[in-house]
């Protein structure tokens, strides 16, 4: 009888270990063959260029895997493979304002385009190619050299948002 009471046991341990139940917040899914992924360095292509944008956004973009994904980080040929540039960063006035003074600009946009190439080596149907585009608006009574460090890393946010969606969550 104790034989069989300790073997009962065993055999519910293994049974509840099998039975694991994976829960996401983020909405994400991933086949259980997708173990690895890369992040390529993501060059400044666009007309300005913003001297610490391409480190940042790639940086950013690998912490997200890291941190909200059970995938391993290697350096080149995973799974899954990020890829792409960077290949807008303008501003430009988007209110214009004044009475009977000159009109001017009291409102301007900072956008950042990024063209992104996924490829999914597991689920080639999951790859795509596209540009994620985000920007932030801010006071003319500011330059952009005062606010582009509060901006950047909101317009990055975005972005990655977005990438990490279209890939994992299928938005």
């Amino acid at each position: 009888m104790k034989y069989l009471s300790i073997a009962g046991f065993i055999v519910m341990v293994l049974g509840l270990n099998a039975c694991r139940i994976k829960f996401s917040f983020t909405g994400a899914s991933f086949d259980a063959r997708e173990k690895t992924i890369s992040v390529a360095y993501f060059p400044n292509r666009a007309p300005i260029v913003n001297p610490t944008l391409s480190q940042d956004f790639t940086e950013k973009l690998k912490d997200r895997i890291i941190s909200q994904t059970p995938l391993n980080m290697v350096n080149e040929s995973g799974d899954l493979q990020f890829e792409g540039e960077i290949v807008g960063y303008s501003t430009k006035p988007i209110a214009i304002s004044g009475g009977d003074q000159a009109e001017k600009a009291s409102l301007n946009r900072l956008t950042v385009e990024i063209n992104v190439k996924y490829v999914n080596q597991v689920n080639p149907a999951k790859s795509f190619e596209s540009k994620f585009t985000a920007y932030e608006d801010y006071s003319s009574d500011k330059g952009l050299d005062v606010v582009e460090g509060e901006l950047i890393p909101l317009i990055i946010e975005k972005i990655i948002e977005d990438i990490y969606n279209r890939s994992f969550v299928g938005w």
